[in-house]
């Protein structure tokens, strides 16, 4: 297909977001106030209780079978690649650019976890829905689109905690440790030696914290309403009674589905703006390094791509992947992302770099309106 008709259906779905993004932008500016501080926390509350886990347990249930979890198995470990790497990434920039120890969780989950969730749902089925998209009959490539970005974001969310949670974690507990060494050095020698002969104990309560830690992790996980929607949608979509009953406008239940993606259809425009409302605390957030930022964005849309391309490429070549140009293009995608939202929930909840994280992701997140545009155009043309 024509290269020029190619970038006009990449430009499409990244205008959309960017036009809900700058409307979140527009309703957080003083003047109007409508998506204030008290608005954006109860629109995050209904988005964290009621829309998202509508959406996951609707687009799984309905998309998501025991055949094509098995014909997708190469998804989760693209995902998985796609952090490891990242990290390997992240790390070599914290030591380029000698990031403050503080800094250093912020900088790792930036490289290493995408937006899996918000993004290929928003991309997909609006490529899709162009008359002169590459992937065939925009009903069909609508369903499978929706199939392959809602397995994109159930594992997203899992890798999200496993990685940016802990990255935040580590490095913040880490920072405290430094801290308590220094002021127990600055008050007396005493101190100092008491520390010593309680060590052992304090390294098994460490231990004992961490693992603690790992299975709160796992409960809040398995707890939380997103948590509980994914495992209800996939038992849904994989339990053939289940199925028959909800999905599909013959089931007897099929209302409680349609509400449900009533309800999950909100969930992309809403959160869209408060990416929006947040990217204006980045005006005003501190300084950080210019250095930092451009590596960042070197590492999400350059660097990750370039490789993301030599890994799905040699997995069609030895067949771990069905030659479908849809599947092939979202793998594709998922090495080319700005970075996870999650993450500033995270620098919010350990209190560690917020001005800095409002900075990055208000760079990554405007830089992704070029990037993602051109490499969607470029990978529609290399999966043809």
């Amino acid at each position: 297909m024509d290269f020029l008709k190619l970038f006009v259906v990449a430009l499409m779905p990244v205008l959309k977001v960017l036009l809900i993004t700058a409307f979140g932008t527009f309703l957080t500016l003083k003047r109007f106030n409508i998506l204030g501080d008290i608005a954006s926390k109860n629109m995050n509350t209904m988005i964290f209780f009621v829309f998202a886990p509508a959406l996951v347990c609707s687009s799984l249930a309905k998309t998501i079978t025991l055949r094509s979890v098995i014909v997708l198995w190469f998804m989760p470990v693209n995902i998985l690649l796609s952090v490891i790497i990242g990290t390997a990434l992240g790390w070599l920039l914290v030591k380029i650019t000698r990031v403050s120890h503080h800094l250093q969780g912020l900088v790792l989950g930036c490289c290493s976890v995408g937006n899996l969730g918000n993004f290929p749902l928003i991309i997909v089925p609006a490529i899709c829905e162009e008359r002169s998209n590459p992937f065939g009959d925009m009903n069909v490539c609508h369903t499978n689109g929706l199939a392959y970005a809602s397995l994109s974001l159930a594992v997203g969310a899992i890798v999200v905690w496993c990685f940016g949670y802990n990255f935040f974690r580590i490095y913040s507990q880490n920072n405290s440790n430094v801290v308590k060494v220094d002021e127990s050095t600055i008050n007396s020698a005493s101190a100092t030696q008491i520390d010593a002969e309680n060590h052992g104990s304090v390294a098994a309560d460490e231990d004992e914290s961490q693992t603690k830690n790992r299975a709160n992790q796992l409960e809040i996980e398995l707890t939380v309403p997103d948590g509980q929607a994914k495992i209800v949608g996939i038992i849904i979509g994989i339990v053939p009674q289940f199925r028959k009953l909800l999905i599909g406008k013959s089931a007897p239940l099929h209302v409680v589905q349609d509400c449900l993606i009533m309800l999950g259809d909100v969930t992309i425009p809403t959160m869209t703006m408060l990416i929006g409302a947040n990217l204006l605390k980045g005006l005003k957030g501190q300084g950080v390094k210019a250095s930092l930022v451009v590596g960042i964005i070197v590492v999400r849309y350059i660097a990750l791509p370039a490789i993301g391309i030599g890994i799905v490429k040699s997995a069609a070549h030895f067949g771990l992947i069905h030659h479908d140009p849809l599947y092939q293009f979202i793998l594709l995608l998922q090495f080319t992302l700005p970075p996870a939202v999650s993450i500033s929930t995270f620098s919010q909840l350990f209190e560690v770099g917020e001005g800095e994280c409002s900075v990055i992701m208000l760079a990554t997140y405007s830089c992704a309106v070029v990037s993602l545009t051109l490499w969607c155009t470029f990978f529609m043309w290399l999966v043809q």
